[in-house]
């Protein structure tokens, strides 16, 4: 399984005929648009595009991606129903707990604790559930992007149901786990392979590095990725 990030919680994963764009923030992510990576090289080709919640900095430019590749949205039922209103022509829905069959993967949408709604003509539009997402290669691995969320005890079932040998965490603080919250949630309830550290350094009111989830995970190895640099996984 190959992986990208390009800053905040935007990823690419590749395996087998797939390429999945998690959370395809990109126009406006200072990460990013420090990185100076084209756009097209991010999107060229993409098959899915999986979407965690509605919050703009998850959101970002799903329209564009689907419409110039005619990738696949994969979203809670809400959001893709209004992503779909806004020109989304191929669209799967679901919802906490349900799987889609996917080509060479199942999905599965899991609880995340935040919230999921955005601001549309100055008013807060409801967006259904956030969630984090289980992405299961057949005959390959099984990747959980956490999405925006606190630590919750049911991480135990999430590893218990699914076995996932690939976390991908948010340690920012204040709008999603610190570095403490999330090295107790990888430590505790997971037993991760491979563990990736996201949804910092974006914004001046979050982590600027992933320093401190590193030294909180201790002896347990973290892969702390560059922008625009794939790495298996």
């Amino acid at each position: 399984m190959k992986i990208t990030w390009f800053g905040h919680s935007c990823f690419r994963v590749e395996f087998g005929a797939s390429r999945i764009l998690i959370d395809p923030f990109l126009t406006g992510n200072p990460t990013f648009e420090k990185a100076e990576i084209p756009f097209i090289d991010v999107v060229d080709g993409a098959t899915h595009v999986v979407l965690t919640h509605g919050h703009e900095d998850h959101l970002g430019d799903t329209v564009r991606v689907c419409k110039e590749t005619g990738a696949t949205l994969v979203a809670v039922h809400e959001l893709g129903t209004y992503l779909a209103g806004q020109g989304v022509e191929k669209h799967e829905p679901g919802n906490t707990g349900g799987t889609i069959a996917l080509g060479d993967f199942d999905l599965t949408f899991v609880q995340a604790l935040h919230s999921a709604s955005n601001m549309v003509d100055g008013r807060p539009l409801y967006l259904g559930n956030p969630c984090g997402i289980v992405i299961a290669a057949k005959g390959g691995k099984t990747l959980y992007h956490m999405g925006d969320t606190d630590v919750f005890s049911d991480m135990a079932l999430i590893n218990e149901l699914h076995e996932p040998q690939i976390g991908i965490v948010p340690i920012g603080d204040r709008y999603t786990m610190g570095a403490k919250s999330a090295a107790l949630a990888c430590k505790r309830f997971f037993d991760f392979d491979t563990v990736i550290p996201c949804h910092y350094g974006t914004f001046p009111i979050i982590d600027q590095t992933a320093d401190k989830f590193v030294a909180a995970m201790g002896d347990h190895e973290v892969t702390v990725p560059e922008v625009g640099v794939p790495f298996e996984a």
